[in-house]
């Protein structure tokens, strides 16, 4: 009987966990887990190779990655204690382009919100009770 237990519990576990796995919140967060790895890809391709490159040429040719100060010089059989301040500096760019990115696209899906919500809904069409009486109307206009 305990085998018994045991394997229904696992049913039951393994039963719970398909109802999660399958669960719309889940997969929705995967899908947008997957879609920010690529996005965090494009931006940081592009601080790398679009805005980096005219940001080192304006400050004469330096490649912020590569700034770093040494502390200590290498010695034999240690390597050099080097304050890497440039790939900080990379880092806060990366982010603030980032950052920006998502403020425009919020931005954007917000405004198209309110246009839905102010754009004004189509009256509803009249009841039968009203379309008749203008009806009635209409034809009291042309006798009268």
């Amino acid at each position: 009987m305990d085998t018994n237990k045991k394997g229904s519990q696992s049913m039951s576990v393994l039963k719970e966990f398909r109802e999660f796995a399958v669960k719309g919140n889940v997969v929705d967060m995967a899908v947008g887990i997957i879609i920010g790895v690529a996005f965090g890809k494009i931006v940081s391709s592009f601080v790398a190779d679009v805005v980096m490159p005219p940001l080192g040429l304006l400050v004469g040719g330096v490649d912020f990655s590569d700034l770093a100060v040494t502390l200590k010089a290498a010695e034999e059989g240690a390597e050099a204690v080097t304050l890497k301040y440039g790939v900080f500096i990379q880092s806060v760019f990366d982010f603030i382009i980032v950052a920006f990115a998502v403020f425009i696209a919020v931005k954007a899906i917000n405004s198209m919100k309110r246009k839905e919500e102010a754009a004004p809904a189509a009256p509803p069409p009249p009841s039968k009770e009203e379309a008749l009486l203008a009806e009635i109307r209409d034809l009291l206009k042309k006798q009268g």
